[in-house]
């Protein structure tokens, strides 16, 4: 029989875990005659009881595993080291908190079947989101894919199921600074989406605030776009014309009209414009710059402290 994969990242979600493992039986057991299921749990330097839960439960089922982290290291890494411990014919990702239905497995799986390598998944709603973070999330999935040339799906979600291609593919990109979304469009195959309604969290409080999100946005434009630099670029260009223009207009007007009225505001105005300008130019190329900074050094993107797996 052909394996699935279901890897987990978990942060601090102790009072999760036993629901949606409960949740995944009845999933397994109605999906039992094709696949046999492995879960990989990924402990992402959790500050809770999150490990020992984790411990409890693999000790009474053999096919629940777990890598815990020496820190938190973030969701993308957490991700990368489940793709890489997974064995599966199959690969799913989920969030542990049970806002990615597991009931929508069996159809993703007959998805997959009919010919698709990905199988991923969005949000039709928001409801229950605060919506500023609802304004924001659908700004961003339209300035990016108004500036990428890699199209990503509004609202959705890393749960995605896909075949052991697809994952050997996603795993090839060697990049630090990693974003799932983008990475999971970039390497193609044939990609289908399902719908379904927004859920609430089955317990506790997530750990994605409004910045933390922000920033996370941020990390998707960087890597999958040029329109920063660009806007960088067309503010030099901007600033540049309209300084050549005004000095013309000096000299025009000192020719026929006379000299200016004497005045500090306009000029300190002026000032705080174009160093404004130049500031968040360098800003941009900053962060581009970091960004290879972090290529170039190598560091691995997590350490496993503890696992129960055999290598």
């Amino acid at each position: 029989m052909e394996k699935l994969s279901v890897v987990i990242p978990c942060f601090n979600e102790e009072q999760t875990i036993k629901p949606f493992i409960k949740a995944m039986m009845k999933i397994e057991q109605v999906m039992s005659r094709e696949l046999i299921f492995e879960y990989l749990f990924v402990n992402d330097g959790s500050s809770d009881k999150t490990l020992d839960v984790l411990k409890s439960e693999a000790n009474s089922k053999d096919n629940i595993n777990y890598l815990s982290f020496s820190r938190n290291f973030g969701k993308e890494s957490a991700l990368l080291a489940g793709l890489e411990k997974a064995t599966g014919d199959y690969i799913t990702v989920m969030d542990v908190d049970l806002q990615d239905p597991p009931e929508l497995l069996p159809k993703m799986y007959n998805k997959i079947k009919e010919g698709y390598d990905i199988v991923g998944t969005y949000r039709k709603d928001r409801v229950g989101e605060p919506p500023i973070r609802s304004f924001f999330s659908k700004m961003f999935y339209k300035l990016i894919n108004s500036v990428s040339d890699t199209k990503m799906v509004e609202g959705a979600r890393d749960y995605r199921l896909m075949t052991r291609q697809v994952v050997d593919s996603v795993l090839e990109l060697k990049e630090v600074n990693r974003f799932s979304k983008g990475l999971f469009s970039w390497v193609g195959y044939d990609t289908t989406y399902i719908s379904f309604d927004n859920r609430e969290r089955v317990a506790g409080e997530t750990s994605w605030s409004f910045w933390s999100l922000l920033k996370y946005s941020l990390e998707g434009f960087i890597n999958f776009s040029e329109a920063l630099l660009n806007i960088a670029t067309a503010s030099g260009i901007i600033s540049f014309i309209s300084s050549i223009v005004g000095i013309v207009f000096i000299i025009i007007r000192k020719l026929t009209i006379g000299g200016s009225v004497n005045g500090w505001a306009s000029m300190v105005v002026m000032m705080l414009f174009i160093g404004g300008i130049q500031l968040l130019c360098l800003g941009i190329l900053g962060k581009y710059i970091s960004k290879i900074f972090l290529e170039t050094k190598k560091r691995p993107s997590y350490f496993i402290k503890e696992t129960n797996l055999d290598d």
